[in-house]
This record gives structure tokens, sequence and C-alpha cells, in this order.
């Protein structure tokens, strides 16, 4: 398979060159995917996709074009060539574009240390079939539980080869298993919906069905009656389900796309405090069955171990090359890219610094405030900062759960919120984010 991608993407730099190309790269995926979603013990649906995706990003004097295509026959691929070609002669001209220097390229990269491909067998139908049955039983044996909106089990062995005319010559392999249920507790206006979703490199590290059905409807049972909270300024503490959220909104903001338009509540902040000083925001790239790891960037650079935040103080910005050179520094190896589109800036795996205590013993310090387990749509304002979303959860009186909540909105301004988290010690090792369960004292709440 790797064989064969790579043998395109060279032919597509060929084409490029014969069209007129100044320089040019080319990516090549081939991927395998199967789903089965299970519905009231019956298959509901069973889905195979297989195919060859194939992207070309040329550049013609300071310009640049990208073409995607899912055909590999050589006709095709000469006019891919031509037309990305005439495309990039109509371009803009920016004289960041370009590729990377060979002497900056990723070499003798060790992919197999990274573990990302599960040399077992593709699983049979059936046997995901039984892992969506399983599953949904599971929740359903739960006296909780009014019905299972959906129950899947899915497996997917995805191949690229990244090549460009600078010289680099790089792929690899990763595949992913995944089991996940949705269940439902009440009735009518009643409802409530909560859910469990584990994903895996390796088959062999993934929860047994009945332990992600189980979840799911403890998790929805546990909504039963849920009421809006109070209105005011109370403590929140963001669940580890979805503590990353916050993490992610400060690495848009470090985003160097955003800083270079100058569009980033952040973009002054470069040197300054933007986390506790307990707290350091580290990327690690080369950790093993990891789903955010790669050996190198969608330009061809080696990655590496990286704090983007180190003693609560903000280390850089995240780039690619273009980015680096708008802004007047490096690339930090982080531009990511599809068959469709130019590299964009991206950050993969992350680890915030882990705190001492547990959740409950953060729901204890707390006192009285909403212990939150889902967020529902988002206003955050990228140049302020202003934070605005619906919530879901439970209330906390006295350090204890009073009654589950819904229906409310909780707002706050983002380098404030950041400023002052406290971190549980709750971060599961399998996620590409790990990001504990996170307090954050003094926000605004919308209930009742």
């Amino acid at each position: 398979m790797t064989d064969q991608i790579e043998t395109l993407t060279q032919a597509l730099l060929d084409a490029a060159r014969k069209a007129g190309a100044d320089a040019a790269d080319a990516l090549a995926v081939q991927g395998t995917s199967l789903s089965i979603d299970v519905r009231a013990g019956a298959l509901e649906q069973a889905e195979r996709a297989e195919g060859v995706d194939l992207g070309l990003r040329v550049l013609v004097d300071g310009r640049q074009a990208c073409v995607s295509a899912s055909d590999t026959r050589a006709e095709t691929m000469a006019e891919m060539a031509t037309r990305a070609v005439a495309m990039a002669r109509e371009a803009p001209q920016d004289e960041t574009l370009g590729l990377a220097d060979a002497d900056r390229l990723a070499r003798d990269v060790d992919i197999a240390a990274l573990d990302l491909a599960d040399p077992a067998p593709e699983p049979a139908p059936a046997t995901l079939e039984d892992d969506a049955r399983r599953a949904e039983a599971a929740a359903l044996a739960n006296t909780g539980i009014t019905q299972v909106q959906s129950a899947s089990a899915g497996y997917s062995r995805r191949s690229l080869h990244l090549a460009a005319s600078n010289g680099f010559s790089g792929g690899y392999t990763r595949t992913d298993r995944a089991i996940s249920c949705v269940a439902i507790s009440g009735t009518g206006t009643g409802m409530e919906r909560d859910w469990c979703g584990e994903t895996r490199t390796y088959q062999a590290d993934l929860p047994d069905a009945e332990t992600v059905g189980q979840l799911a409807a403890a998790r929805a049972a546990a909504r039963a009656g849920a009421r809006k909270p109070k209105t005011g300024a109370y403590p929140v503490l963001y669940d580890e389900r979805i503590s990353a959220s916050l993490i992610g909104h400060l690495l848009a903001a470090i985003n160097g796309q955003a800083i270079a338009r100058g569009a980033s509540w952040a973009r002054d902040l470069l040197g300054e405090q933007v986390l506790p000083t307990t707290l350091s925001l580290i990327e690690d790239p080369h950790r093993p069955r990891i789903a955010g790891s790669r050996p190198f960037d969608g330009e061809g650079l080696p990655t590496a171990r990286r704090a983007w935040v180190r003693d609560g103080v903000l280390q850089g910005w995240v780039l690619d090359l273009a980015t680096g050179r708008k802004l007047g520094m490096d690339s930090t190896a982080n531009a990511a890219r599809g068959t469709s589109a130019p590299p964009a800036p991206s950050v993969g795996n992350v680890t915030l610094t882990p705190g001492a205590h547990s959740r409950d013993d953060l729901l204890a310090q707390m006192g009285t405030g909403l212990w939150v387990t889902s967020l529902i749509g988002s206003t955050i304002n990228p140049n302020t900062g202003d934070y605005s979303r619906g919530a879901s959860g439970f209330w906390v009186e006295n350090g204890q759960i009073a009654y589950p909540v819904n229906e409310c909105t909780i707002a706050g301004h983002l380098p404030d919120m950041l400023r002052r988290v406290i971190p549980a010690n709750d971060a599961r090792d399998h996620l590409s984010r790990q990001v504990p369960s996170l307090l954050v004292e003094g926000m605004t709440l919308a209930g009742a």
C-alpha cells in the first residue's frame, strides 16, 4: 500500500514539473474504514469505504494553488498539474510561500517507534456488529434508561505519503478502533441524553463494549430530572471530558495564522503569563500509539517535543513555514494539511500539568457552583477572548452534587479564566490532549 502511494506522489511531482511549476509537493492518502450502527437490537447501518485521495500543491513565481482528485490514472494526474499551474498563475503573489530548505527536512525518522498501526487483522463486520449490540444491551440493562439512541463500532486504516520537489519523501500508516453508545433517560420533554465513546490505535487496548454501554447509561440516568441552575457568579468545574476545550481556545489564540492577522486576544502575550505559574503545556508528537503523534509535519519538517507554555509563561506561536516567515520566525514544525488545501499550523498531542487533587477534591473545594459535563454551541470572540457557552451538568452545594442541570449559559473572559484554572489529576493517558478536570472561579452563570 505505502509503495503504491509513494509512486503516486512522485508521479504527481513529475507532472507538476512538466506543467511548469517552480516547486511542488504531493500528498497521497489510501484508506479503508468500516462502521456498524445498531438500534433496538437490529442492524441499522453498515458502511465501508475504500479509496485513494490525491493532493497537489504547486508554486509558480511566489504564487500557489492546490488541486485534489480521487482518480489515480496518469492522464488525470497530468490534468491536475496543468490546472494547478494555471490556477497558481492567477493567484496573488505571496513572498512567504515556499517549500522547506533541504537541510531542514526530516531524515531517518523512526516511524516504528511511534507504533501507530495495529498489525492485527481488520475486524470482520460481524465482530463490529457484536460490539455495538453488546454496548446497546449493556446500556438498556440500566433501569433508568428508556432508549438507546445509537450504538456503534468502527475501524479505520489510513496510509499517507508526502513528497516534495525539495527532496522530501516520507509516509506512515495509522489505525484506530472505536466503540460508542448514546443513551437516553426520561420521556417526552424530560428526556436527557449522555454518551460514552472510546477509541484506540490498537484493538487490544480498547475497553470492552459492555463497559462503554454501562458508562453511557450511568451518565444519562444521572441526568434524569435536570433543571436550570441558579443565576449569578459561581465557580465552574469543567469535567475532564470537556476541559480540553479550554486549552483548545488557548491553542487557537496562539496559532500563527491568527497572530499574523492580528485576530487573537493573545497577540500581545508572548513571554507573558497565560496560565498559573505551576502549569506548563507541553506538546509531544512522539507518544506511541496516540492519535496525534506524527514523525514529521505537513511540510516534511521533523517534529519535536515543545513547551507552548512553561511555568505559566507563553513561549511561542504555533507556526508552519508561511506563517513563520510572515512573523519573522522559524516554523515550529506544526504544519498540517489535507489533500485539498495548503499547509496550516496545527497542534497535535498536548499535556497540561496535572494537579495534586482528584476531581472530587475540587468539587469539595468549590463549595457551591456548577460541574459542567457537556457544552453546547459557543460564542467565542477571538479578538477579545469574551467567552459564552451553553452548558449542562450538575449543581453542587457544600461540595456535594445536589441535582442535574441543563439549559444554562456560562460566561467569562478567556485570558482571566485561563490564568486562574486549578487542575485535577484525572487526565486519561490514551488521549491526544491530556487535560484534567479544570476548576475556574468566578464565572457568570445564567440559569433560572
